[in-house]
């Protein structure tokens, strides 16, 4: 079904008939896309219909691909261009923001230095002025403290900031068509807000004198409502359905739309029993950063930042808690402090009532497999030079070596189907799968031991909204099976009113709120919460 608007006699992008094949697998199918000059469209489906790859291809950075059809910029064929030539397009005339912005920057350089490069480059400007233009990209963006943040290295953000830097970088040369790849997956529900607004201010502006257009891709429906004007539906590499954003969402004629359309999260979660043990708790917790503040005459002095202040918490048995908050409000630092991976400076985080730091040797062996985590970004927490197969069974060999290589395959491909994938994935790399399937993956990974704890830290941000249905649902079923503790954090707080028992809100490093999750949403008591809520639910 062709996604080409009536109206665009003289589209800035036109695709025709596109396929993409990665040796036997079809990953786009002969798909049809134009985007007027000024147009903003959203490309929507579930995770492995081929979304990011057609985006990809436009910028011919597919790797051991067979490409064929037809994909034009205002005219010119860009698959019949040099490499030189793409190289000099890219960024300047299309700019994309990638999904994953902890393996898109280059963890060497500061943030300012990235975004600078790419101005200098393209613009011509000094260094000293690209410098300039880069903090004003971030302020622009929603980082606070963006003269100070400018200087940091890509570890030092959380995944909203760092997301926010990618989307600084790819408008600093004011492209005449935007790429954006889930632009605000990691992003909290006010900075969400903020980045749409700013994205539609920008390619207004920019409409009026170039043209500027807008490629969405994403799973986030209501994203969807608030920026695109045209929508195109895939499903198994080709486009099911277009039309206006008002057609498909008030008519959708598809089955695949409808589903999609419905797809909501849903609550399943039992009551805790009153009996239920503390599992992990966190007394008085704080976490220091080490910084670096300007001093006289341009020498450097070290400070301290405080990620976490005095934070109290407790997970029991059977139970979820929810961490939200706004990104760099110190919620991942909080959890990676609960599983001992970040060095406290003040207090005691225990687990069955012992604290973590005692445990040494054997113990410490044994913590470890009752202690779990999903990270953000699950493609740079996946080893890219291991099968899946390796990927999942990796915790077994080291924690169950009494399993024979049978039984643990057995194991690996029976936690795959759980999260959705087939034993056709054993022999796979992670550069093989989408965004969403990679975090099923890492799922998977976790999963398979059976932990009493595990620490989902945005566990479902990459994942479209039919399959993050099924996940939840998976995680609420196995959280009954094997009494599991769940500390879960998000920017979604759909999902958090869906899974979550109690709920904790952090800002600036600080518990400012907590409770139940119904006490919560429904009577906020502290104004932050009120406006966590508002921005999420439009109150």
């Amino acid at each position: 079904m062709s996604a080409v608007p009536q109206d665009a006699a003289a589209p800035l992008l036109s695709i025709e008939h596109l396929s993409v094949r990665f040796d036997e697998t079809l990953a786009v199918d002969d798909v049809t896309l134009a985007i007027g000059r000024g147009e903003r469209v959203a490309l929507v489906g579930e995770s492995g219909s081929g979304k990011t790859v057609t985006a990809l291809a436009v910028l011919r950075l597919l790797q051991d691909a067979q490409i064929s059809g037809s994909i034009r910029l205002d005219g010119d064929d860009l698959l019949a261009k040099s490499e030189r030539a793409m190289r000099g397009l890219r960024g300047n005339d299309v700019a994309m923001i990638f999904q994953e912005p902890m393996t898109a920057l280059n963890p060497l350089y500061t943030i300012g230095e990235q975004i600078a490069e790419t101005i200098v480059l393209h613009d011509g400007v000094s260094k000293k002025a690209a410098y300039e233009q880069a903090v004003g990209l971030l302020e622009r963006t929603g980082i606070t403290e963006a003269r100070r943040r400018v200087s940091s290295y890509p570890h030092q953000l959380s995944g909203g900031q760092r997301q926010r830097v990618m989307i600084a970088m790819a408008l600093a040369c004011r492209p005449r068509l935007l790429l954006a790849d889930e632009p605000t997956t990691a992003l909290d529900v006010t900075i969400r807000g903020q980045i749409v607004d700013l994205l539609l201010e920008l390619q207004r502006e920019e409409a009026a004198r170039r043209g500027m257009s807008v490629l969405l891709i994403t799973h986030d429906l209501n994203l969807v409502r608030r920026f695109a004007q045209r929508v195109a539906v895939m499903e198994k590499g080709r486009v099911v359905e277009s039309g206006s954003v008002e057609q498909i969402f008030e008519a959708p004629q598809h089955p695949y739309t409808q589903r999609l359309i419905a797809s909501r999260p849903e609550r399943h979660v039992l009551p805790v029993l009153p009996i239920a043990p503390v599992l992990l708790q966190a007394k008085d917790v704080i976490v220091d950063f080490a910084t670096k503040l300007p001093g006289f005459r341009g020498w450097w002095q070290k400070g301290r930042y405080r990620a976490v202040n005095d934070a109290n918490l407790a997970v029991r048995q059977g139970e979820t808690l929810g961490i939200v908050g706004e990104s760099g409000s110190g919620k991942t630092t909080l959890a990676m402090a609960m599983l001992g991976l970040q060095r406290t400076a003040g207090g005691i985080v225990e687990f069955q009532g012992r604290p973590i730091a005692s445990y040494t040797g054997r113990d410490r062996l044994s913590l470890r497999l009752h202690l779990q985590v999903v990270f953000q970004d699950p493609f740079s927490s996946l080893s890219p030079r291991q099968t899946i197969e390796r990927i999942v069974g990796e915790g077994l060999a080291l924690h169950r070596p009494d399993l024979s290589i049978e039984e643990r395959r057995k194991r690996v491909v029976g936690v795959l189907r759980e999260v959705g994938l087939d034993r056709t994935a054993l022999h796979r790399y992670p550069h093989e799968f989408s965004g969403g399937q990679r975090q099923r993956i890492a799922i998977a990974r976790t999963l398979v031991l059976e932990p009493r704890v595990i620490v989902l830290d945005e566990p479902t941000s990459a994942l479209d909204v039919s399959i993050q249905q099924q996940v939840l649902r998976l995680l609420t079923d196995l959280q009954r099976k094997y009494n599991l503790g769940y500390v879960f954090i998000s920017h979604d707080l759909a999902v958090i009113g869906a899974m979550a028992h109690r709920v904790v809100v952090m800002q600036d490093g600080a518990i400012v709120e907590s409770g139940e999750v119904a006490n919560i949403f429904d009577r906020p008591a502290h104004p932050y919460t009120r406006k966590l809520l508002k921005a999420a639910f439009d109150r």
